[in-house]
């Protein structure tokens, strides 16, 4: 058999291996994966486990093996923001989670958009949420499409186009994801783990070994050859505004998404999803384990520079897959393809499920015919398969739309810190205060990205807008009109109706359902 026909046959098998993990998650549970709650939480009882593997699953995309290794390429230390934030947002994640989780577990919530419109009392609100959260979650489903569709691509040593490969990340995903919902992702993360550790663990050791004699070797000739790439702001000073990836940039970045990552919908997805609040607890623990893999494709990124110089734009992007097609048999081509596809489908069924949670819940239910539960989640079915048609047919047609929509979604996206985390923990931030705060913080990192001026005075867009968007959002609540009290909004804390008809889940069973630290205190 020729070197394309063993890569697209291991790449094949695995497809379909995939495809079948994921619809036997939902075996045994009534076949259709149960109600709204079970098909989009996984009924609210994943262990620390299989929340593990969907969380680092969900964080750990199509970008660990091009974007990483395409930034260490072309900057260098730069990159290492990903590792950073990550961390830190995991320590932050310790605290916020296990208060997002019991607050939703309280309430029968499955996402941001149900906290929103319960903390506020306004169902449009949650619904406005979720359109706007939609527009910036779109563009990740391309990426992750296209991601994919480039690594099979070169996998198969191009027997398998670009065009069939995109149609493959969505069928595939869509398949398994609109039957098990959120258990299915966390199954099929399971292999994708297994293969992520695997694959980069070996080539952490092969292509340093292969191409240069070890690490020692390596180092030296980035260090007498490529110093700049080891400091901040990295390569490429002045070409593109590069040059401004510096400290202040860097400590922004690496803040502001860590605020951000602990509300994004798919992390809350997946706080939502677990058995208790240790078990998210236990989980951001162990998740920083998972970044040492960050630093594989970061470094060979770099090791790129001297065995295949000379790549530019986008080809960089694929400076690691260089070194895997041009030294090792295609068997193991296609099993390294395998994990980085899975590391597109994994994070793009999370997105597409969200979307269609948040909508099914936040926008349709608004609608009378499809209020219901079973309608509900019907609705959202039917979302998720429009939203993965969507940011397909974008990716054939008009793919640079979502990519120029992409440079904002992540700091567009962290608008919504004051509105969620500040709302549940301070009961006087207004409706009035926390839409002024969202539409101002919108505003402003779009008029600063799409102009250009992203890292501004060498901070990043994203922190600016936040900062405007909180000063707007405390201003209009203490000079703007109070609102009433609204039991069960707008306070973490569990009142006494509410635990009447509903007390903290597993009250009594030990540790497992201990009540988060922040609320207790507060209580």
């Amino acid at each position: 058999m020729s070197q394309a026909a063993v890569a697209t046959t291991v790449f094949g098998a695995f497809m379909v291996a995939t495809v079948a993990l994921g619809l036997l998650a939902v075996r045994g549970r009534g076949g259709g994966g149960g109600g709204l709650a079970e098909w989009s939480v996984g009924g609210r009882s994943l262990g620390t486990v299989f929340i593990w593997v969907l969380m680092a699953g969900e964080g750990y995309t199509s970008f660990s093996y091009l974007g990483a290794a395409g930034w260490g390429y072309n900057y260098g230390a730069p990159v290492m923001y990903v590792v950073a934030y990550m961390s830190c947002g995991y320590a932050v994640g310790y605290v916020v989670g296990p208060v997002l989780w019991d607050y939703a577990r309280r309430h029968g919530l499955v996402g941001i958009t149900d906290m929103v419109s319960h903390r506020y009392g306004r169902p449009w609100l949650g619904a406005a949420v979720a359109v706007l959260a939609t527009v910036f979650l779109l563009p990740y489903i391309q990426l992750q499409i296209t991601g994919m569709g480039v690594v099979v691509s070169t996998v198969t040593y191009g027997a398998v186009s670009l065009e069939w490969a995109y149609f493959i990340a969505f069928a595939v995903t869509t398949a398994f994801v609109v039957v098990s919902g959120l258990r299915g992702s966390a199954w099929v993360s399971v292999l994708k783990d297994v293969l992520v550790i695997g694959t980069l663990g070996f080539l952490a050791g092969y292509v340093p070994l292969h191409y240069f004699g070890g690490y020692g070797e390596l180092f030296e000739r980035l260090t007498a050859e490529r110093p700049q790439w080891l400091t901040l702001p990295g390569a490429g000073s002045g070409e593109g505004g590069r040059g401004e990836l510096g400290m202040g940039w860097f400590a922004s970045t690496t803040v502001l998404n860590a605020l951000t990552v602990v509300i994004f919908p798919t992390t809350v997805a997946g706080y939502l999803g677990a058995r208790s609040a240790d078990a998210l607890r236990r989980n951001a623990i162990l998740l920083p384990a998972y970044n040492v893999l960050l630093f594989v494709p970061m470094l060979l990124g770099m090791a790129a520079l001297f065995v295949v110089p000379g790549l530019a734009g986008a080809e960089s992007n694929l400076a690691l897959f260089k070194l895997v097609v041009d030294s090792l048999p295609a068997w193991a081509v296609g099993v390294i393809g395998v994990a980085a596809a899975l590391s597109s489908i994994v994070p793009m069924a999370v997105f597409m499920l969200v979307i269609g949670t948040m909508w099914g819940r936040s926008v349709l239910s608004l609608l009378p015919r499809w209020s219901s539960g079973e309608r509900q989640k019907l609705a959202s079915q039917v979302v998720v398969v429009a939203a993965g048609t969507i940011a397909l047919v974008m990716t054939y047609t008009a793919p640079n739309t979502l990519v120029r929509l992409s440079l904002v979604s992540y700091e567009g996206m962290a608008q919504l810190v004051p509105m969620l985390l500040l709302g549940l923990v301070w009961r006087r931030l207004t409706t009035a205060a926390a839409v002024c705060g969202l539409a101002a913080g919108v505003a402003v990192v779009c008029g600063l990205v799409f102009t250009g001026h992203d890292p501004v005075w060498g901070v990043n867009a994203g922190m600016v807008a936040l900062a405007v968007n909180l000063a707007v959002a405390l201003t209009v609540s203490w000079l703007g009109p109070r609102e009433g009290a609204r039991s069960g909004a707008g306070d973490p804390r569990p009142d006494e109706e509410v635990l009447a008809r509903d007390p903290l889940p597993g009250a009594g069973a030990g540790d497992e359902n201990e009540i988060p630290s922040v609320v207790s205190a507060r209580g």
